[in-house]
C-alpha cells in the first residue's frame, strides 16, 4: 500500500514538471531561430534609401513612438556654439532609411539583413548596422565640404559691417525684489553663453523672486541671424515678452518655449513681477556721459481687473551708430496692439542716424546747433515705413548731441500724447506739444483744416488722439488725422547746468503733473545725493512707483536723463 502511494506521487511529481517544461518551451519560441533564415534575404547598400518613417505627419504620430525629453537622432540639442534650440515634444525632424518589410512579417518577428557593399571594403557589422569605414569618411568629407561652402554663400551675402558687428546685451531688473539687480553680457564672449536667469546659482543673473523657477529662462547671441533670442526653459511660472507669453502652452510639461528675438526697450516678465529691461548696445559704446535711468509697468491690474496688455516700448541709443557725437531717447505708446510702437522704436534710430551719416547734414547740425530738418526728415521716413493700416502710436523722441566739449544741446520731436520736460536750473521746460483732441492747440490746428472739430467732441473717428504713427485707415478715411511732428527750440546745456529730463508715456502724465514730477525728482535728488546709487534710476522708480500708487489705469514707461552723473553701460573686454 505505502510502495503504490510513493510511486503514484513521483508519477505526479514527474508529471508536474514535464508540464512546467513544456510551457518554458512555449514561452521561448525556439522555432524562431529555425524559421528566420526562410524570411532572410539579401540586399545592398544602395537599397537602404527606402524611407522607414512615412512622411505623413498623422501616420507617424499614430505609430505611438515617444522619446525622451530633449532625444535627438542626430546628436545633442545644444551645439555648443551659434544657435540653442528647445528640445522637440514631439514629432520626429530626422529620417533613418531601411529597406522595406516583407508583407507577411509579424509582428515581434527579426529581420535579417545581409548587406553587401559594391566596393571590396570591409564591413562592420554589430548589433547595429553600420557604414563601411570609406563610405562613412566620404560622407563626412561631403558633409564637411557642404557645411563650408554653405558657410561661404552666407558671408558673401552679409556685409561686411554685419560680420564684424558686436553689440553688448545689458538686463536690469526693474521691478520684483531683485529691483535694481544688472547684468550684461558681450555677444563675442563665447565663453559665457548662454546666459541663464533663475533663482537658483549658478543663473547669470540670479532672482531672489519665489515666483522664479530655479532655470527659468536663457538669452543666447544667434551668430546666424545676428540676433539676441530669448527662450522659457519650461519655467512654471512662464516667461512673458512685452506682455506676450513665450512659454510651452503646456506649462505642465515642463517643455522649452520658442527662440524669440530681443530688441532694445523690451520688458521681460519671469513669473509675475520680476520685471527685466532690455537694453542692446554696440561693443563701441563704452560710457553714456550723463545718468539714464529706466522704468516700466504695464499696470496690468488697475482697469477693474482686466489684465492690461503693455504696449509701450522704451529705446535709446548712445551713440548712434557712426556718428559718435550723437545719441537718442525715445518713448512709443501704441494703441490696437504694440506692433506699431515696436516698428516705430526700431525705425526712428536707424532712419536717424542714416541722415546723420550725411556729413553735409552732420554738420549743418552741429554749425547751426539746430536738428529739425533732421527731425522733421526722419518721422516722414518712419511714417513711411509703416504699414500698419489698424494699429498706431505715439512716438516722442530725444535727440541729444555734444559739440565735443562739456556741453550738451538737446532737442525733441513728437507726435500724441507722451511728453517729454527738462528742468534746467529750475527751470521747467516743455520739450513737447498735447496731440490730444482735447487740447487747445490740436483744436486749432484741426479748425484750419477746414473741417472743424463740434462742440464737446473729444474724439475723432474713436480715438482721442489727432496725430499718430500709423492708423493708416483711419487717415485715409479723414484728412484731419496727421503725422506731422511738433519740433521743440534747441535747449542748451553746459557743464555748470543743474539739468535733467523726464520722458514718459500718458500713464505717467495723466495722474502726475510735470510740476509734481519735478519736485518729486528734486526731493530724491536731496535725499539720495549722499548714497552713492544711481539717480537717474532711482528718479525713474520712484516716479514710476508715485503713478501706482495714485492709481493710474495705463501702461506707464519713464526715462530719466541726469546731467549731473554719468552711468557706465558696456566696456569692452580686452
Amino acid at each position: 500500500m505505502t510502495m503504490t502511494m510513493l510511486v503514484s506521487i513521483v508519477g505526479l511529481l514527474l508529471l508536474m514538471l514535464l508540464l512546467i517544461l513544456l510551457l518554458i518551451f512555449l514561452a521561448c519560441k525556439p522555432w524562431r531561430f529555425f524559421s528566420s533564415s526562410s524570411r532572410s534575404r539579401t540586399i545592398k547598400v544602395g537599397e537602404l534609401e527606402r524611407p522607414l518613417v512615412s512622411d505623413d505627419a498623422d501616420l507617424v504620430r499614430n505609430q505611438g513612438i515617444d522619446f525622451p525629453r530633449g532625444y535627438d537622432l542626430e546628436g545633442a540639442c545644444f551645439p555648443s556654439e551659434g544657435n540653442f534650440r528647445s528640445p522637440r515634444p514631439q514629432g520626429l525632424v530626422h529620417k533613418l532609411r531601411l529597406p522595406t518589410a516583407p508583407p507577411n512579417l509579424a509582428q515581434g518577428d527579426s529581420l535579417v539583413l545581409d548587406v553587401i557593399s559594391d566596393a571590396p571594403e570591409d564591413i562592420l557589422v554589430g548589433q547595429t548596422l553600420k557604414r563601411p569605414l570609406a563610405i562613412q569618411q566620404l560622407v563626412e568629407e561631403q558633409k564637411n565640404s557642404r557645411q563650408s561652402s554653405e558657410q561661404e554663400r552666407f558671408q558673401e551675402v552679409l556685409p561686411k559691417d554685419t560680420l564684424n558687428q558686436r553689440t553688448c546685451l545689458n538686463l536690469e531688473v526693474i521691478s520684483g525684489p531683485s529691483h535694481g539687480l544688472r547684468c550684461s553680457i558681450q555677444s563675442t564672449s563665447t565663453s559665457r553663453l548662454p546666459m541663464t536667469l533663475g533663482r537658483v546659482p549658478p543663473s547669470d543673473l540670479l532672482l531672489k523672486d519665489s515666483e522664479v523657477s530655479g532655470k527659468h529662462a536663457l538669452i543666447n547671441w544667434n551668430s546666424n541671424k545676428m540676433k539676441w533670442e530669448l527662450v522659457d526653459m519650461g519655467s512654471l511660472n512662464g516667461t512673458l515678452l512685452n506682455s506676450q507669453p513665450i512659454n510651452n502652452p503646456d506649462s505642465g510639461s515642463r517643455h522649452w518655449g520658442n527662440p524669440m528675438e530681443l530688441a532694445s526697450g523690451d520688458i521681460i516678465t519671469l513669473g509675475t513681477t520680476s520685471k527685466v529691461f532690455v537694453h542692446i548696445a554696440s561693443e563701441t559704446e563704452s560710457q553714456i556721459p550723463f545718468g539714464v535711468g529706466v522704468a516700466s509697468d504695464p499696470m496690468a491690474l488697475r482697469r477693474g481687473g482686466k489684465k492690461l496688455p503693455m504696449e509701450d516700448v522704451c529705446y535709446y541709443q548712445w551713440p548712434l551708430p557712426g556718428v559718435d557725437q550723437f545719441g537718442l531717447f525715445g518713448i512709443c505708446d501704441g494703441h490696437g496692439g504694440a506692433e506699431a510702437a515696436r516698428s516705430a522704436s526700431k525705425l526712428l534710430p536707424q532712419i536717424v542716424a542714416n541722415i546723420l551719416l550725411d556729413s553735409l547734414k552732420r554738420e549743418r547740425v552741429l554749425s547751426v546747433c539746430d536738428a529739425s530738418d533732421v527731425l522733421r526728415e526722419s518721422f516722414f521716413q518712419t511714417e513711411t515705413c509703416m504699414n500698419h493700416h489698424y494699429e498706431g502710436c505715439t512716438a516722442t523722441l530725444l535727440l541729444v548731441w555734444t559739440d565735443g566739449g562739456d556741453s550738451f544741446f538737446v532737442q525733441c520731436a513728437n507726435l500724441g500724447d507722451s511728453a517729454c520736460v527738462m528742468n534746467v536750473d529750475g527751470k521747467l521746460i516743455k520739450m513737447t506739444e498735447d496731440h490730444r483732441i482735447s487740447s487747445s492747440g490740436e483744436r486749432l490746428r484741426i479748425q484750419e483744416t477746414g473741417v472743424p472739430l463740434k462742440e464737446g467732441e473729444t474724439r475723432l473717428c474713436g480715438l482721442n488722439l489727432a496725430r499718430m504713427l500709423g492708423d493708416k485707415f483711419l487717415k485715409q478715411q479723414d484728412s484731419r488725422f496727421s503725422s506731422e511732428p511738433y519740433i521743440s527750440p534747441v535747449v542748451h546745456i553746459n557743464q555748470a547746468s543743474n539739468a535733467f529730463v523726464i520722458m514718459a508715456s500718458d500713464g505717467l502724465w495723466d495722474v502726475i503733473s510735470p510740476k509734481k514730477a519735478i519736485q518729486l525728482v528734486l526731493q530724491t535728488k536731496e535725499r539720495y545725493s549722499m548714497d552713492g546709487e544711481n539717480l537717474a534710476e532711482k528718479n525713474a522708480n520712484i516716479l514710476l512707483s508715485e503713478a501706482r500708487t495714485v492709481r493710474t489705469k495705463d501702461n506707464t514707461s519713464i526715462i530719466f536723463l541726469d546731467f549731473d552723473t554719468s552711468r557706465i553701460v558696456c566696456k569692452s573686454e580686452s
